[in-house]
């Protein structure tokens, strides 16, 4: 367990060098380009098996404890270790951002975006790769501002250099907003590891804040959470995003909703909120506010983007939903409560497959189409998918209900505990601001249903005698293979919630007591 993990992020790294050098005799294939497609094929899957091995031997009746770790000296001086580990909150994002680059692998074999050395698209992939999961598994503050900061790079690149209309200026946007917020995020970070004379992450959760002042934590709250607060993105912070995902690549839209978003959250859950309680207390309020409003602000612009005439970009409406839908998980986070903070773990989960197999369609969409824009998709009457490739247009029907949150789908059950978590803040709250928040919130669940049901309808229904083409190549056999797993475990967490509940619960209710539950 102890060797997987530690393997699941340094394994990615070694691939990529691999990736750079040149194919070994006899495993060229039909060219270099598909050897080293093959390469990140192999890679990820082997990660994805590391993943899914760690997930079967992890103690499930020990879920709050973390399990794997590796705890080793690094930085003597400032008593920075390279410390990993896993538990209940961090095991399912694990297995989710494996399976999803182990997908965006097996994609780009047979859609590989337009752009410059095959070697250096899966050499970044892979990179980012490992930042991704390190995050997820590291248990010092350094390292994870290390690993928060590892992704940047490789995602400026897979969007500059691969990515489509206005991909530089999209990049540029993406790279400066995450940048200015990472170094306000690192001065938070070091005002808590110097002041408590530890940056682990550990020791700093089960102490809850009794060695940190009123106003360290306050000013930690403020300094970290804007970092986070980019990242996720929360409303205002939100601007780089959409124009990010309108010019990524396919698989760079996947992974940059799948996973990157989840990494904001995440440290909100795993930092914040057990080490600076008090100073968490005292700006929930004002982070469920700017959640509502990004959750009611997404989906008017989804509708707005959705009208006709208006000439709408799918991915960026899809963009714009994400705004809304992380809304949820960070009025989740806001509660202070076991039940919201695993409804926003769930909904990170249901995010990340749901939000990732539309981003899927809506690129293989525009593969088809050679545009995303929806006017020129609907034409007259519609783009008549069910007609045209009815299983496709199924597939992006039950990727659309999945998003507005239908029971019986993964979607359904974060959305739903964030705003029970909502209705009963924890002590200390105020009560009726919260109580304002749900309300509003669940006004947000209508205007998402009315965005997506237009989508469906404009793009799926219609006359296939009319419209921009005539004939629609249905669903392949590698598209088959990459959304599968996706639709699967969109209906497995919409049946069984027990399956990541069990695994949350344990570990929330023991991060909100500061290790003493």
């Amino acid at each position: 367990m102890q060797f997987l993990l530690a393997f699941l992020v340094a394994a990615p790294l070694l691939g990529a060098v691999a990736a750079l050098l040149p194919a070994p005799p006899g495993l060229k294939g039909r060219s270099p380009e598909q050897a080293v497609l093959r390469h990140g094929v192999t890679v990820t899957g082997v990660i994805l098996a590391a993943a899914i091995a760690l997930a079967l031997g992890f103690d499930h009746d020990a879920p709050a404890r973390f399990q794997a770790t590796t705890d080793i000296s690094w930085i003597p001086a400032l008593d920075v270790r390279i410390h990993l580990g896993v538990d209940g909150i961090s095991l399912p994002l694990l297995v989710m951002t494996a399976l999803l680059f182990f997908l965006c692998a097996l994609y780009s074999y047979f859609k590989l975006p337009a752009g410059p050395s095959p070697k250096a698209f899966v050499a970044l992939l892979l990179v980012l790769e490992s930042g991704t999961l390190a995050t997820f598994a590291v248990l010092d503050l350094l390292l994870f501002f290390l690993a928060f900061e590892m992704v940047l790079i490789p995602m400026y690149f897979l969007i500059a250099r691969w990515g489509g209309a206005q991909r530089q200026a999209a990049a540029w946007k993406f790279i400066l907003y995450t940048l200015l917020g990472s170094v306000v995020m690192l001065l938070g970070l070091l005002l808590i590891g110097v002041t408590a004379d530890t940056f682990d992450m550990v020791a700093l959760a089960s102490d809850n804040g009794r060695e940190l002042s009123r106003t360290t934590q306050l000013l930690a709250v403020l300094a970290i959470g804007t970092g986070l607060a980019v990242k996720t993105p929360m409303w205002p912070l939100h601007t780089w995003l959409p124009d990010a995902h309108t010019a990524a690549p396919t698989v760079g839209s996947v992974l940059l909703a799948g996973v990157l978003l989840k990494m904001g959250t995440y440290g909100f859950v795993r930092i914040l909120l057990p080490v600076t309680p008090e100073g968490m207390a005292a700006f929930a309020p004002y982070l469920g506010a700017f959640a509502v409003v990004g959750i009611v602000y997404g989906s008017l612009a989804c509708l707005a983007l959705a009208r006709k005439g208006n000439k709408g970009d799918l991915k960026r409406l899809i963009a714009y939903s994400s705004v809304g839908h992380m809304g949820f998980v960070l009025l989740g986070i806001a509660s202070m409560t076991p039940t919201g903070v695993n409804g926003a773990l769930f909904a990170n989960i249901a995010h990340g497959l749901i939000t990732g197999l539309l981003f899927f369609l809506v690129g293989a969409l525009k593969d088809r189409y050679g545009t995303a824009d929806l006017d020129t998709l609907a034409g007259a009457t519609g783009a008549a998918l069910y007609g045209r490739a009815p299983r496709f247009g199924a597939l992006l029907a039950f990727a659309a209900v999945a998003s507005l949150g239908l029971p019986g789908l993964a979607g359904f059950w974060g959305e739903m505990l964030a705003l029970f978590g909502a209705f009963d803040p924890a002590q200390g709250l105020p009560r009726p601001a919260f109580l304002t928040y749900t309300a509003v919130g669940a006004f947000g669940t209508l205007l998402t249903a009315a965005y997506l049901l237009v989508v469906v309808r404009r793009v799926c229904m219609g006359d296939p005698k009319t419209g921009p083409e005539l004939t629609v190549a249905d669903v392949q056999h590698y598209e088959l293979a990459a959304w599968t797993p996706l639709v699967a475990l969109t209906v497995l967490a919409g049946l069984w919630p027990a399956l990541l509940l069990g695994l949350t619960d344990p570990a929330v209710q023991q991060l909100l007591a500061g290790g003493n539950s």
